[in-house]
């Protein structure tokens, strides 16, 4: 598999082969996207331009319709036959009008139209009718008296020109041709001279044209596209209300297309400016990133090799820097861990670890005297117990065993020095504080560590069970940190540590054994089960020892 030996030239080529991709399929499948924007975008707005159009020929319409209400209404007037005749003179003013013709029936003998300028009540509905000129369209409604019998017809002729004159003269939007059309798909008005010959919508069979002869049928407006990936005609209409028609419009699918067609030759040069870009910025960005991961990774393998040194400088605050920072936080947690971990071993509480760190003498060789309380916990019967065991077995039972005193131990606070075979040297430090609360805390220890032997021994059956003696005793001992430069441990040495062995050595199986000096010092007397004097070794005067009840009520 191909490799990159730079950051910068893998980021450009992972940067830039999608992005070549990115551009081909925009290329390929955004123009047909855009394309249907741009046909949704025609034929909404040519909806709301039809629509408009529509309205204003409906107002013409209404408008003469209008005048040929008043027109038969006037006829009851007193003053009737001077209304009508002024009304008659502007409907024949009105613009778009070119005739106006009233005809009615004849008197008996006299050869003349009835008069009907005071008979005339009012209008019958309107009609339409079309003239043989193929160039105007006929208003024609009937006269009524106040019996509402016909009297008269009145017929008023309206020039196409004048009601589309609008639709001639509006910016259509690319749009080729508009037509007014009969609801049966019949030409009224057009205004391209190349639709002069023709007569109805689908005479020619023409798809597009069936299509929207359908369509006008089944609702009152909408738009048709020709086939094909780009149609060679778009048709939209939109149905009168004052009227049997509807209006359409016709526009070229390439001069719809047009400026998506002339943003081809932009988006390909813009294409090789973005990618010219992109190739400059990865020049200039990536180095300064690519330098700093090289000093991190440098660091790191210092780091790996024990070598710790100075932190790394934070020069920003993107996420370079944001790492910078992030990496010093876990060298110097490293750091600290592993100085916890040479000064206490693995098996001090970080809480307490941090508080004797606090202390000046603790990051030093040597220490300082002052009075603790000392732990010492042996298992009974551990050899034979050994003997009766394999060693899997054994390593099972003493992992186990120690898991679950270490974590009583750092509940309550203890330092454990270290393990001896199968016993555990921990020790409870007041810390410049009383002793009194610390012995009380260490016979509280002790108590639950045999209560938590029980509980191992129940746990796992089918194993032998553990037994163990404790023994606690306070004394001045050295505390600090014992060995080298290069090897160190936070413990304590003192006669001290020799007694509280020596009196664990006269714990019973499953007993708590505590000197005098921690029964003395103990803030709450413990229940007592016996005391007893012995002689221990390097201790000249007898000692007296308490056993105490070390089962939790």
């Amino acid at each position: 598999m191909f490799a990159f030996k730079t950051l910068e030239r893998k980021l450009a080529a992972l940067l830039m082969l999608p992005l070549l991709l990115i551009l081909s399929v925009i290329g390929v499948f955004g123009y047909r996207f855009i394309q249907d924007i741009l046909f949704k975008e025609w034929q909404e707005i040519a909806i709301l331009r039809l629509e408009r159009a529509a309205h204003q020929i409906d107002m013409r319409l209404h408008d003469k319709m209008q005048w040929m209400d008043t027109f038969a209404r006037a006829g009851q007037d007193s003053r009737g036959q001077v209304i009508q005749d002024w009304l008659l003179g502007q409907i024949k003013s009105e613009p778009g009008v070119t005739r106006v013709e009233i005809a009615g029936e004849k008197k008996a003998g006299t050869g003349g139209p009835t008069d009907i300028k005071e008979q005339s009540a009012a209008m019958s509905h309107i009609g339409y009718f079309y003239p043989q000129d193929g160039k105007t369209v006929g208003l024609r409604g009937d006269l009524l008296n106040l019996a509402g019998r016909p009297i008269a017809r009145l017929e008023v002729v309206l020039s196409y020109d004048y009601l589309m004159q609008d639709v001639l003269t509006e910016g259509w939007m690319v749009a080729q041709m508009a037509c007014l059309v009969s609801q049966e798909g019949q030409y009224l008005a057009h205004s391209s001279s190349a639709m002069e010959a023709r007569h109805c919508l689908g005479e020619t069979q023409d798809p597009l044209e069936m299509a929207m002869l359908k369509a006008m049928k089944e609702k009152d407006y909408g738009t048709i596209t020709g086939k094909g990936y780009r149609p060679d005609m778009v048709v939209g209409f939109y149905k009168l209300h004052a009227a049997p028609w509807a209006i359409m419009l016709h526009a070229r699918g390439s001069e719809i297309l047009a400026p998506i067609l002339r943003f081809r030759l932009f988006y390909l040069a813009g294409g090789i400016l973005c990618l010219a870009v992109i190739l400059a910025l990865i020049r200039l960005g990536v180095r300064p990133v690519a330098g700093a991961i090289r000093k991190i990774a440098a660091k790191a393998a210092l780091v790996a090799r024990g070598d710790y040194g100075e932190s790394l400088p934070v020069a920003s605050r993107d996420e370079i820097g944001r790492l910078t920072s992030s990496f010093n936080e876990m060298v110097a947690g490293l750091k600290e861990r592993d100085f916890i971990s040479n000064t206490f071993g693995r098996y001090v509480d970080p809480e307490v670890a941090r508080e004797l760190l606090s202390r000046p003498e603790a990051s030093r060789l040597g220490g300082e005297k002052r009075e603790v309380v000392i732990l010492f916990a042996d298992v009974r019967g551990f050899t034979p117990l050994a003997e009766a065991l394999s060693p899997e077995a054994i390593i099972h039972l003493l992992n186990r065993h120690f898991a679950r005193m270490i974590e009583v131990i750092q509940a309550h606070r203890g330092i454990i020095v270290d393990f001896l075979g199968d016993s555990i040297l921990a020790f409870f430090d007041p810390l410049d504080g009383p002793l009194g609360p610390l012995a009380q805390r260490a016979i509280d220890c002790a108590v639950k560590m045999q209560a938590a032997v029980e509980s191992e021994n129940a746990a796992e059956p089918g194993f032998p069970p553990v037994h163990m003696g404790i023994g606690l005793h306070a004394g001045e001992v050295v505390v600090g940190n014992i060995g080298s430069e290069n090897r160190a441990k936070y413990g304590i040495i003192g006669s001290p540590v020799n007694l509280s062995h020596r009196i664990q050595g006269q714990a019973q199986a499953g007993e708590v054994v505590i000197s005098d000096e921690v029964y003395r010092r103990a803030e709450e007397k413990p229940l007592v089960l016996r005391n007893f004097q012995t002689h221990l070794k390097g201790v000249k005067e007898p000692v007296n020892l308490y056993v105490v009840h070390s089962h939790l009520e």
